[in-house]
């Protein structure tokens, strides 16, 4: 484990799975992999591979998963119907693959036509039959020796035409041959020294593959960059803080802009029809807010760019001068829901912070996000009120944080939902949201010294702690399901311990995520929440599934592989109840299909 320097002993527990990721570990740990399985080799002769154009990214066939939540929506969901709520219960595990690496497997499994692409911790890129679990080909990433990083993780693809891209540790944007994963070309992103490293899936879009950066821990200054997605020519980069002079460069004071964060390490929505991109943004840097007086623009908010040009459009700022590391990198989903009579084109939130947001997309005449309406799904104690009109919620200041201060607020810094993502069932109206309920932070602000690629957070690891709620004897995990239509909660499944799972809707009106430490991936109905089926696999589940279908046959796909901040906050759950709960690392991909 690597150790930064000035920080207390605690980072043990904090950061237990921290990284500085050198290349060639995998093979120093899990011995060298056969050359005829690297990338660029023919194994056999393989079928065509079918082209992903924009209009196939626009409709994407219900047979295929073709990006990181299936469509430019969000909304996780698949209409694939085979495998529903009669007949679940024979779902049986079709074929597995170990990747041969630990820490977190958060990336989905992306089907093109009988092609997965899988991304794994330390930037190896796999792509295998979908039929049958060969491994067809993988790409290992060669990472610097001296580079570190807070979150070992890869949360997947992008593809376009013959292609598939991987954002990579070291601030890279690389694109391989889809069929024979020869390294087509490679992009600098940004300079991984001054502490930039990307996490999240790319997204493909109107000819261009678009990355944000992560660091908001390390005093960088975010941003959105697209890049041509046949040659890898730069086509734009869009900053998250604005410099002196641009709209919103009033909420930084002084020099704060160039230091400030506000990382993107999400993958975004796309309206094809307005052609605006929808990201979510995160903390401000260091974490007081007391240090950067102002709003901080854009941090824990969603901006619109517009894909050809980059253009920031609009925003909508969730809450302002974050200072309780509320990233709300989670892209909104693109809902359609009603209001009364009045039927809104809007983006739903479920906030780091704790709220649900329901805002009103921008339209091509009136290019402004509007607010709606917000409401707590778990519980909150920092926000006094949210103003009707704007959303700008007012702020009970004795929760916080501030430099010299020990200061307790709920939810944790984990938030009401982190980054795994909700899912959206348009046959059930009900959006489904991974929560976690009764547990709060604490958290003393300390003064930072920003230097280049070193951690510039402004909070003492010494005084990082969860504090657990009176009702977190009853539960503290959640998979709950909300009418959009309504705003009213239907129904919600609660767990004894924390929850972690990304979640797939289906048009079988079912419902799979795992997220648990006791390594079940379940299936529920989605209309009622009843548990219809489970399987306990090797480690815990923070993989995003999916479904896909071949030759008639429906698959469901995720990938087991606990690691990164589920670690990390069962480690400080089980200091706080005393208990020794122990999730075991290493990534399998599980592939379901019905028995027979």
């Amino acid at each position: 484990m690597y150790k930064f320097p000035n920080m207390g002993s605690k980072l043990a527990t904090f950061l237990i799975s921290v990284s500085f990721t050198v290349s060639g570990l995998a093979a120093d740990i899990f011995g060298n992999e056969p050359s005829s399985l690297k990338s660029g080799t023919l194994l056999k002769d393989r079928p065509a591979y079918n082209s992903v154009t924009d209009q196939r990214l626009i409709n994407p066939e219900s047979r295929n998963w073709l990006m990181y939540r299936g469509s430019y929506d969000s909304h996780g969901y698949s209409l694939l119907d085979q495998i529903n709520t009669k007949n679940v219960a024979k779902l049986k595990p079709k074929w597995t693959f170990s990747t041969g690496m630990r820490e977190a497997h958060q990336s989905p499994p992306v089907v093109n036509d009988g092609y997965m692409f899988i991304t794994t911790p330390h930037n190896h890129l796999l792509a295998l039959d979908a039929r049958t679990g060969e491994l067809l080909w993988r790409y290992e990433r060669e990472l610097p020796e001296d580079l570190f990083q807070m979150h070992p993780t890869n949360r997947g693809v992008a593809l376009h035409g013959d292609k598939v891209y991987m954002a990579t540790t070291d601030a890279y944007l690389v694109a391989l041959n889809a069929r024979t994963g020869k390294l087509e070309w490679e992009a600098e992103v940004e300079d991984y020294a001054s502490g930039y490293y990307m996490t999240l899936a790319p997204l493909a879009a109107s000819g261009k593959v678009m990355v944000g950066v992560s660091g908001g821990e390390f005093g960088i200054r975010g941003f959105v960059a697209a890049f041509d997605a046949e040659t890898g020519k730069p086509a734009w980069k869009t900053y998250t803080i604005p410099a002196p002079g641009e709209p919103g460069s009033e909420s930084w004071p002084g020099d704060t802009w160039k230091t400030g964060g506000v990382p993107v390490w999400i993958t975004g929505s796309y309206d094809a029809e307005t052609k605006l991109t929808y990201w979510g943004t995160g903390n401000g840097g260091p974490w007081m807010g007391d240090a950067r007086p102002g709003d901080n623009l854009y941090a824990t908010s969603v901006i619109a760019l517009d894909v050809d040009t980059g253009k920031l459009r609009t925003h909508h700022q969730y809450h302002w001068n974050d200072s309780w590391d509320w990233d709300e990198v989670s892209a909104p989903l693109l809902i359609d829901y009603q209001r009364g009579a009045k039927k809104i084109k809007g983006l739903i939130h479920p906030g780091r912070n704790g709220y649900l947001w329901f805002l009103e997309r921008a339209s091509n005449k009136d290019q402004k996000i509007n607010f709606v309406n917000a409401l707590p799904y778990v519980k909150q104690d920092v926000f006094k009120s949210v103003d009707p009109t704007t959303g700008r919620p007012e702020y009970n200041m004795d929760r916080k944080p501030k430099t010299g201060e020990v200061v307790t607020f709920c939810p944790s810094s984990w938030g009401g939902k982190d980054w795994p993502p909700a899912a959206f069932s348009p046959k059930s109206r009900l959006l489904y949201i991974p929560a976690n309920d009764n547990v709060c932070g604490k958290l003393k602000g300390e003064e930072a010294e920003y230097r280049e690629g070193q951690v510039y957070m402004g909070a003492s690891l010494e005084e990082f702690e969860v504090v657990l709620h009176e009702d977190a004897k009853d539960y503290i995990g959640e998979l709950q399901a909300w009418n959009v239509d309504t705003a009213e909660k239907t129904w919600s499944v609660k767990f004894e311990n924390h929850n972690w799972g990304p979640v797939l809707a289906t048009a079988g009106d079912l419902v799979f995520s795992g997220g648990t430490n006791d390594r079940f991936f379940r299936a529920y109905d989605a209309r009622s929440g009843k548990r219809l089926w489970q399987q306990r696999t090797n480690s815990g589940v923070i993989g995003v599934p999916v479904s896909y279908e071949i030759d008639g046959v429906q698959y469901i796909a995720v990938q087991s592989g606990y690691g990164v901040d589920a670690e990390r906050e069962q480690v400080l759950l089980n200091l706080s109840k005393g208990t020794t709960t122990y999730v075991p690392q290493g990534g399998v991909i599980w592939v379901f299909a019905l028995e027979g």
